[in-house]
Parts: structure tokens; C-alpha cells; sequence
């Protein structure tokens, strides 16, 4: 059994996380860390686990020392040092925050405005999108897990850029997300009288997830500048991303769903759609990446659209992934569930 522990485990990632890890038949959950509810069991704070007794406590590095592994679901900012003194001890860790997802710090510092005290940590992180860095992963030490834009967004374009037939100067994601993903904490623009009937965009060339893209394209493939606007719609959960780019040759849609499909080969968590388009209602609630492709011959541009749960996929689903690969498991091992539906 892998022994595992989660620090922030009240936020909605950290209790997605949960709901995946009591599912999971490899797994022992030994400590539940949470900074706000130290001394409350989890029941009384979520009564949808009512047979869960474990009691939430407060940090205690020789406690954790007991884990194989800590998953930590904390703020950017707050979290480099928590992942810093596990990282020193020995304890594997799976990141769920924005602070070691970069190689480049000062990418970071100028995109968070919070200063990185780890470089030398953030370089030795991997990045935990499976598809992208499998075979890194089942050695890794720390695994910075993605922002859920970013998952969505790479997805979509990392078979083409990694043929090299998308031109890297014409990137530009729309994408619209549930309002679970803006966190937990209660803030006027995600009330629901504030988010009902209503769509609006916000972080508009500024939104930090740009960076994490550009950053990833460029550590893997060429220093790209792409153009990302996300939106907020009034739904609990999923993301839709539609990007629009140009390929540097003429290809066959049917060549180009080829190529898709040997990257992202059957019986994994990417499903390519040959008819119709992904909707968030085909994911919400799995760790499944639904994708399509059209090109616009008028315009000679691609669409790819992309959809995932923001939760799952695009957090908690992503780090029990990355766990299976880490642990030497079969990648759906607690995560074979399929979409919600209706």
C-alpha cells in the first residue's frame, strides 16, 4: 500500500482529491493536514464522507515522515515552503500550486509578483502532465501538477508541436472555465448572483497560466508567444478551450487525426472525437480529455478543441495519475470512473 498524505485537504482540490483517494485500492491515507480546521473531523466539515473519522491536523514534519508521499493542495506563495521541508527530508511530493512549475523562476516571480526562495528545488521538479513527461515521472521526487488551463490548452496542441507542424507565432487559446476553479474562498465575483446567466472574461493578457504555457512550449519545443483569454460561465465545473493556430504545411484532417491518435494511443485518458465536439458534460466528473480538430480551409487555420473537468483532469485526477506512474501502477488505477451524466 502506498502510504500517502494531503496538506490542504478542505479546499475543493484537496477533497476531490480525497473522494479519488478512498476509491483507490493501492492507497493508505495517513494524515489529513488543513490549516483552517486543525482538531475537526472531516465528516462534520464534509458530511458526503460520513464514515470518514480521520481527524484533521495540524503540520508536523515528523509525522509526514511516515508517508511515501504528500500531496500538497495549498496557495501559490504558501506552499514553497512546505514542499521545500518535505522535499529536504526525503518525502516524495505531487505540488498542486504554481510555485514549482517553472525552471525559470524569474518567470514565476514576474507573473506571481511573490518571490521564489527555491530555484534550486524548482529545477529539480517534474512536470506532472503524464502524456507529456511519463517516463520522468516514475523517478521523480517532486512533480509540480499543472494548472488546469494549461492542461486543456497542451493537450490540444502538444502532437503537433511535437512533429513540428504548428507555427509557434500563432497560438491563440479561448477558454472558458467553471467557477470551482477559481478555489473556495469567498469572494464577490463567484457568488452566484454575480456568476448566474452570466459570461465574462477576465485576466485578459495577464491571466498567470499564459506563462505556464509559453513556459512549457518553450522548455520542450521553441520559445512561443501565445494569446490566452480565459472566461468564467456559470457552471460548477469543466473547461472548454478552443484554439485557433496555423500549421506550417497542408495536411489531411484525416492525417492529422493519425497523428493524435498514435500520441495519444487507445486505452488512455485522451479520447480523440472524429464526429461531433467535445462538451464539458462528457468529462465532468472523470480524469478524461475529450479533443477534436477542424481545419478552416478558407482561413487555412486549425481548431482543436479541448474539454476537461477542471477538478480532475486539470487537478486532483491529474495527481493520482502522476501518483499510478510514480508507484509503478496502471495509469486508471481509482480513476476508471467515467462523466456524470446527465
Amino acid at each position: 500500500m502506498i502510504k500517502v498524505s494531503v496538506i490542504g485537504a478542505t479546499g475543493y482540490t484537496g477533497i476531490e482529491l480525497l473522494r479519488l483517494l478512498r476509491q483507490h485500492k493501492e492507497v493508505e491515507v495517513k494524515k489529513l493536514v488543513s490549516r483552517s480546521n486543525p482538531g475537526k473531523r472531516l465528516k462534520d466539515i464534509y458530511p458526503q464522507f460520513p464514515d470518514d473519522n480521520n481527524l484533521l491536523s495540524k503540520y508536523n514534519i515528523e509525522e509526514l515522515k511516515e508517508s511515501d508521499l504528500v500531496f500538497t493542495a495549498l496557495p501559490h506563495g504558501v506552499s514553497q515552503d512546505y514542499v521545500s521541508e518535505l522535499y529536504n527530508n526525503e518525502i516524495r511530493v505531487i505540488d498542486f500550486s504554481g510555485d514549482y512549475r517553472y525552471r525559470d523562476v524569474s518567470i514565476y516571480e514576474n507573473w506571481y509578483g511573490i518571490e521564489h526562495k527555491y530555484p534550486e528545488i524548482a529545477r529539480e521538479a517534474v512536470y506532472g502532465l503524464v502524456e507529456l513527461n511519463r517516463e520522468m515521472l516514475r523517478e521523480a521526487r517532486l512533480v509540480a501538477n499543472p494548472g488546469c488551463y494549461p492542461t486543456a490548452s497542451l493537450l490540444g496542441l502538444l502532437p503537433l508541436l511535437k512533429k513540428g507542424l504548428l507555427d509557434e507565432e500563432f497560438i491563440v487559446i479561448d477558454a472558458k472555465s467553471g467557477v470551482s476553479g477559481a478555489g473556495k474562498a469567498v469572494k464577490e465575483a463567484f457568488i452566484f448572483n454575480e456568476v448566474a446567466s452570466s459570461i465574462k472574461a477576465y485576466g485578459i493578457n495577464s491571466h498567470r497560466h499564459t506563462s505556464e504555457i509559453e513556459a512549457v512550449i518553450a522548455d520542450l519545443f521553441k520559445k512561443s508567444i501565445i494569446s490566452f483569454t480565459p472566461h468564467l460561465i456559470p457552471v460548477k465545473r469543466g473547461i472548454l478551450a478552443t484554439i485557433y493556430t496555423k500549421l506550417r504545411e497542408k495536411i489531411e484532417i484525416q492525417d492529422l487525426i493519425k497523428i493524435y491518435k498514435q500520441f495519444y494511443p487507445e486505452g488512455g485518458f485522451v479520447k480523440i472525437l472524429t464526429e461531433g465536439v467535445p462538451e464539458t458534460k462528457y468529462v465532468a466528473g472523470s480524469n478524461y480529455c475529450y479533443l477534436t480538430l477542424k481545419i478552416d480551409k478558407r482561413t487555412g487555420r486549425l481548431v482543436i478543441i479541448s474539454a476537461i473537468d477542471n477538478l480532475l483532469k486539470g487537478a486532483s485526477g491529474q495527481a493520482v495519475q502522476a501518483m499510478n506512474v510514480m508507484f509503478g501502477l496502471p495509469e486508471k488505477t481509482g480513476l476508471k470512473g467515467t462523466a456524470l451524466f446527465p
